[in-house]
C-alpha cells in the first residue's frame, strides 16, 4: 500500500501578476535605497521597533545581519551598518505578523502550496510548534516534550543511522551547527549536507586543490588599497550591497575593478554611498573601469586568453609575472605555460564573446598590477565545469604572486549569513580523520568512519526510499535544490521530515507521510535563559568569528533557540545515557563553545575572543604555508574548455535573483536595478535572439530542458530583451530550478549545474 500523498502546488501559480518594464538602473543604493528599506522594515516591523533594531545591526555589541556574509569594518557605522537588503531581511525576521493554531485550523497545506512564494513568505512567523500527522492535511499543535519524543521514535525505529538524513542552512550559529553535527555523529551517520553544497562547494574544492584550504584569504581592508579587483560571476548590488562601500574605497585610492559577468548589473556601474552626503546629493561614484560581457560560463577561455597574453608580454619585456614567487610556492608553471600555448587566441576570443579591446585593457591592468584581488560568487562555482572555472581564475593569482600579502587574494563572497562558519565547525558529509579524533577525544564517542552524503545524494536516497527521515536545520530544501519535482517526491517519500524554522516556506508544505514544524528564533530576537541573555557566534565571509546577541523580544514564548531545540531532541534520543550532556549544552552556550574550541580547527578561548571585532580564525595562504600540499607548494593547473555542443535550437539558461529576494526568500515582485517591474515569471533574452525566434516584448514562452531523455518544463514566461550576450538566457530561481537536473552536477564538487542549463524556447501559442 503506498503512503498518503497530498496534493500539493510545488510552484503555486503560474499567471502573470503585472509585468511593468523600464530602463535598467544605471546606480545602486542612495535615497531610493534607503527610502525602500525603510518602507519595508516599518511595514513589517512600525517604525520604533525598525529604528531600534536596525541601529543595532552589524555593531559590536548587537546582533549580525541575517542576511549575506559580507564582514563588518573595524569601526562600523554607528547608524547605519546595513543595506538595503539587509533591512528587508530583518524586518522579513522581525516582524509582526505572527501564525499559530488558528490560522492552521483554517488552511491546509494543500490551499497554502497554491500560494506563490512570495504570498507564503508574507504569511509571518511560526510561534508554536506543530504537526502534520499521517493523512492529515492541516498542521496541528504539538507541544515540545511531545515532538522531541515522536523525533527520538523514529529514530530508533531506523534499522541503519544512514537511513536519517541532518540538512543545515547558513542561517544556523557556530554553536547551533556544532551541536547539530555531533549529535547527527553520534547518532551514527555523516549524512550531514548543507546549503554549501549548493553554492560555493565548487570554491572548497577548488581552493583546497590548488591553496590548501577552501575559504578565501583577504580581508575587508585588503580591498581598500587593492590596485585591481576582479568581480567575477557575481552581483554585489543586490546579492552582497555592502561590498560596494569597500569596492568605493578601493576607486578612491586609486584602485581599478573589472566586472566579468555575462549581464551588466547597476551596482558595478555607478554606486551612491547612503551614509556619505554625496550618496544623497551627488552623481555617486563610477566603480567598474571595464566590464567583460562574457558568454555563460566561457570563463575558462577568457582566462586564458588573458593569461595568454601576459605570458608574451612576459617574454617580450619581463616584469609581468613574479618569477620569484612561481619559483619559490608554486608548482606546474611549465605546464601552464605549455597548455596556453597549444590555443589559438582567435578561437579563445570567439568563445568569450567579448571585445578583444576590452580585454586588452583588462591585460593592461593586470600586467602592471600585482596587488590583486579576485572576488566571485555563483557565477563561477554552478556549471560542470564550476571546480576547473575557478582553479583557471587562481592560476592568475599565482602568475602574479597575488597572494600572502596585503591587497592581494582569493575572495570567495559567501551568500548567507554563517554558512562558512557551519563547515568550520563541522557540518560536513566527508569524513575528516582529524576532526573524528578530537571527536573520539573530547566528546568521548567514535562518530562514523564513513562518507555520508550530500545534497545531491540526499535527494537521491529518500527518492530511492533508503533514506526515511528528513531534518532540516533551517532553509527551504525543495526551492533551494536542484529538479524541483524530484526533491519534491524525493521528500513525500520519507516517514518523518522536520523543519526548524522561523517562517512557512514551501517545504512545510510537501512534506513527508509526518512532518513537525519547530519554531525557532531568530537572530534579532533575545536568548534568555533563567534570566541572562546568551550569545551566538557566526564567521563571516573572510573568516572572521564575532558574537551576535540579539535585541528584541522573542515572537512567542513557546519558541525555542536552535541549540535548545537540538538538545531537547538529542536528550530524548539518549534518554540521558551518552558521553555528552546534552541538556546542559542546550542551556549553557559556554558548554558548546568550550568544544567547539577542542574540536573545531583553529577555534580558540572563542568566548571571550570573539567579542567586538572579533577573531580571524588561521588561514595558511596568508602564511604563504602550502607545507600540506603535493611538493609542499601551491599548484598551478590546467584546464579543459567547456564544451556544450548545443543544437541549434538550444540556448544556456542562468538563473538569478532579483533584488527584492534573498536566496529562496521573495520580499517582493520588483527587480527594479533590472527595470522589471511586478512580475517574476520572466525570461532575459537579447533582441537578435528574439527576432531570430519570432519573438516580441512580453511574448509568452515555456522553457524546456532535456537531460538524459527526461524532459522538464518549466511553463509561462514573459520575454524580456535585455543585454545579455546572444545565446544566452537568464530567468529567477526558483522558478527555473524545474529545469535544473539532479544528476548533472559540477564535477568535483557535485554543485548544480544552475547558471549553464541547457533549454530550449518556445512560444505558449505554438504548442496549442
Amino acid at each position: 500500500m503506498k503512503p498518503f500523498k497530498r496534493k500539493v502546488s510545488l510552484t503555486g501559480p503560474t499567471g502573470f501578476t503585472g509585468l511593468r518594464l523600464k530602463a535598467p538602473a544605471k546606480t545602486a543604493a542612495g535615497r531610493l535605497g534607503v527610502v525602500v528599506a525603510m518602507k519595508h522594515a516599518f511595514k513589517e516591523m512600525g517604525v520604533y521597533k525598525s529604528m531600534r533594531s536596525l541601529l543595532h545591526m552589524n555593531q559590536p555589541d548587537g546582533f549580525d545581519c541575517p542576511s549575506c556574509a559580507w564582514p563588518d569594518p573595524a569601526k562600523p557605522s554607528k547608524i547605519a551598518e546595513y543595506c538595503e537588503n539587509g533591512a528587508k531581511a530583518l524586518a522579513d525576521e522581525a516582524t509582526n505578523t505572527h501564525i499559530g493554531r488558528k490560522f492552521f485550523e483554517s488552511y491546509s497545506v494543500e490551499e497554502l502550496s497554491e500560494l506563490s512564494d512570495y504570498q507564503i513568505n508574507k504569511l509571518g512567523r511560526i510561534i508554536e510548534p506543530l504537526v502534520l500527522k499521517p493523512g492529515k492535511l492541516h498542521y496541528e499543535p504539538i507541544s515540545w516534550g511531545a515532538a522531541f519524543s515522536m523525533i527520538s521514535d523514529q529514530l530508533h525505529q531506523l534499522s541503519d543511522p544512514d537511513e536519517a538524513i541532518f540538512y543545515t542552512s547558513g542561517r544556523s550559529s557556530n554553536e547551533a551547527a556544532f551541536l547539530y553535527g555531533m549529535f547527527a555523529r553520534a547518532f551514527g551517520t555523516n549524512n550531514l549536507p548543507d546549503c554549501s553544497n549548493m553554492c560555493h562547494e565548487s570554491s572548497g574544492v577548488a581552493l583546497s586543490e590548488t591553496l590548501g584550504i577552501g575559504k578565501g584569504s583577504v580581508v575587508l581592508e585588503d580591498l581598500y588599497q587593492a590596485e585591481v579587483v576582479i568581480v567575477a560571476g557575481q552581483n554585489p548590488g543586490t546579492n552582497h550591497p555592502r561590498m560596494l562601500s569597500a569596492l568605493a574605497k578601493c576607486k578612491e585610492n586609486g584602485g581599478s575593478i573589472i566586472s566579468i559577468n555575462p549581464l551588466e548589473e547597476a551596482g558595478l556601474v555607478n554606486f551612491k554611498d547612503p551614509q556619505q552626503l554625496k550618496g544623497w546629493i551627488g552623481s555617486g561614484q563610477d566603480l567598474a573601469d571595464l566590464h567583460l560581457p562574457v558568454k555563460i560560463n566561457q570563463d575558462i577561455p577568457l582566462m586564458k586568453l588573458i593569461l595568454k597574453k601576459l605570458l608574451q608580454l612576459d617574454k617580450e619585456r619581463g616584469g609581468v609575472f613574479d618569477h620569484d614567487f612561481i619559483k619559490k610556492y608554486t608548482n606546474g608553471y611549465a605546464a601552464l605555460t605549455a597548455d596556453l600555448e597549444q590555443y589559438n587566441a582567435t578561437d579563445l576570443l570567439r568563445m568569450t564573446g567579448v571585445r578583444e579591446e576590452a580585454i586588452n585593457q583588462a591585460v593592461d591592468l593586470l600586467a602592471r598590477s600585482s596587488k590583486i584581488i579576485i572576488c566571485w560568487a555563483m557565477g563561477l562555482t554552478q556549471h560542470k565545469n564550476g571546480v576547473a572555472t575557478i582553479k583557471e581564475y587562481v592560476n592568475l593569482l599565482l602568475a602574479k604572486g597575488a597572494l600572502g600579502k596585503p591587497n592581494a587574494g582569493t575572495c570567495p563572497v559567501r551568500g548567507h549569513s554563517n554558512v562558512q562558519g557551519d563547515r568550520s565547525v563541522g557540518i560536513m558529509h566527508y569524513v575528516n580523520k582529524g576532526l573524528n579524533e578530537r571527536i573520539e577525544k573530547h566528546l568521548g564517542f567514535k562518530p562514523p568512519a564513513h562518507e555520508g552524503v550530500d545534497t545531491v545524494g540526499a535527494m537521491k536516497a529518500m527518492y530511492e526510499g533508503k533514506a526515511k527521515i528528513f531534518m532540516a536545520l533551517g532553509g527551504n530544501f525543495l526551492m533551494a535544490a536542484s529538479d524541483t519535482e524530484y526533491t519534491a517526491e524525493a521528500l513525500q517519500n520519507c516517514k518523518l521530515t522536520v523543519q526548524v524554522s522561523t517562517k512557512l516556506n514551501r517545504t512545510h508544505l510537501v512534506t513527508g507521510e509526518t512532518a513537525l514544524l519547530l519554531p525557532t528564533i531568530g537572530r534579532s530576537e533575545k536568548d534568555s535563559r533563567g534570566g541572562k541573555q546568551r550569545f551566538f557566534t557566526v564567521e563571516n565571509s573572510m573568516g572572521q568569528v564575532r558574537q551576535s546577541k540579539g535585541l528584541l523580544k522573542p515572537a512567542s514564548d513557546q519558541i525555542m533557540s536552535e541549540p535548545e531545540i537540538i538538545s531537547g531532541i538529542a536528550h530524548a534520543y539518549f534518554k540521558g545515557r551518552h558521553a555528552v550532556d546534552w541538556k546542559a549544552m542546550g542551556q549553557n552556550y559556554e558548554l558548546i563553545r568550550e568544544k567547539i574550541d577542542q574540536v573545531a580547527k583553529g577555534f580558540e578561548n572563542t568566548s571571550e575572543r570573539s567579542k567586538g571585532a572579533g577573531y580571524y580564525l588561521p588561514n595558511n595562504v596568508r602564511e604563504l604555508d602550502f607545507s600540506h600540499l603535493p611538493g609542499g607548494q601551491a599548484q598551478f593547473s590546467v584546464n579543459p574548455l567547456p564544451d556544450h555542443q548545443l543544437a541549434e535550437d538550444e540556448m544556456i539558461l542562468m538563473t538569478i535573483r532579483s533584488h527584492d529576494q534573498f536566496n529562496t526568500t521573495i520580499y517582493g515582485l520588483d527587480d527594479r536595478y533590472r527595470g522589471i517591474y511586478g512580475e517574476r515569471r520572466v525570461v532575459l533574452m537579447h533582441p537578435d535572439d528574439m527576432n531570430d525566434r519570432g519573438l516580441q516584448k512580453q511574448d509568452v514562452v515555456n522553457l524546456t530542458s532535456n537531460y538524459d531523455s527526461t524532459l522538464r518544463k518549466a511553463e509561462n514566461f514573459k520575454v524580456v530583451p535585455y543585454n545579455i550576450p546572444k545565446g544566452n538566457l537568464a530567468a529567477y530561481f526558483p522558478e527555473t530550478n524545474l529545469l535544473i537536473p539532479y544528476n548533472h552536477f559540477a564535477e568535483g564538487s557535485r554543485t548544480p549545474i544552475s547558471k549553464s542549463i541547457v533549454v530550449k524556447v518556445s512560444p505558449v501559442n505554438s504548442e496549442q
